[in-house]
């Protein structure tokens, strides 16, 4: 089975006079296509860190990050910013959509600044914004939309150009309940009608219970792993709550 992303003996040290932290403690992971993954931990576990990493936000201290057959840790700076806006797609906690845009033209920029031709644009904006349930608000700028709707635009900028590998860092936090649902069950479509790979950290069980493997990080070292396999969402749920329990940090925010 293809790897999308091979991270190998993965470091990210931060340092000042006093101390060095490991942020992030010889990590391997691996994902392959399709997959839909979560990372949790407690504050100061090395999650967000260990994404950003990944989406080339940060750079590795040691150790290498292949997303396809691209070790994107021997890649230059200019190199790196080709490879995110081709490569990857990202779905942010607080949406990142410009303000000046509206809904349609935040998802089409994701395709023209790769080239696409416009014909082509409109096609895939259409049928992700169709997929995506946000056709009768493609013509709405941000400040018109709810948080529900705004993270369906982000999710939809993400999704529309297919990229290896998807991140969602927190995608739920600003998020009601209801909008929570909406947005889990459209990243859960995408996963399984685009067999889109979605890497997703987050302190929240429920959010959790909707992948199908969860990676608990302690102390910037991946703590456990649980595949949700052919348990229910319910059943799924009640195991991630277990191992919060046991890793601490985050208790009161696992529901």
């Amino acid at each position: 089975m293809e790897y999308v992303l091979n991270a190998k003996n993965v470091q990210k040290y931060y340092y000042n006079k006093k101390n060095v932290t490991k942020a992030v403690d010889d990590v391997d992971l691996k994902v392959h296509r399709g997959e839909y993954i979560g990372i949790m931990g407690p504050s100061g576990s090395g999650k967000t860190t260990l994404l950003n990493c990944i989406s080339t936000i940060d750079i590795v201290t040691a150790g290498h990050i292949f997303i396809g057959e691209k070790d994107i840790t021997t890649l230059k700076q200019n190199q790196l910013s080709d490879f995110r806006r081709n490569r990857l797609g990202f779905i942010f906690q607080d949406f990142n959509l410009l303000d000046t845009l509206t809904a349609y033209d935040n998802i089409a920029l994701a395709l023209a600044v790769i080239g696409k031709e416009p014909k082509l644009i409109d096609q895939a904006v259409h049928r992700m914004a169709e997929e995506l349930g946000i056709e009768e608000i493609l013509s709405k700028f941000p400040y018109e939309l709810s948080g529900g709707q705004k993270q369906r635009v982000a999710c939809a900028r993400a999704m529309v150009k297919n990229p290896s590998l998807v991140l969602a860092d927190e995608p739920t936090g600003a998020l009601d309940s209801k909008s929570s649902k909406m947005l889990l069950q459209n990243l859960g479509d995408m996963n399984e009608k685009r067999n889109a790979t979605i890497l997703m950290v987050t302190h929240d069980a429920f959010t959790a219970s909707h992948c199908k493997r969860i990676l608990f990080m302690k102390d910037g070292k991946l703590f456990h792993e649980l595949v949700r396999g052919l348990d229910t969402r319910k059943e799924f749920f009640k195991k991630i709550i277990e191992v919060v329990s046991v890793l601490g940090g985050d208790n009161n925010h696992v529901i």
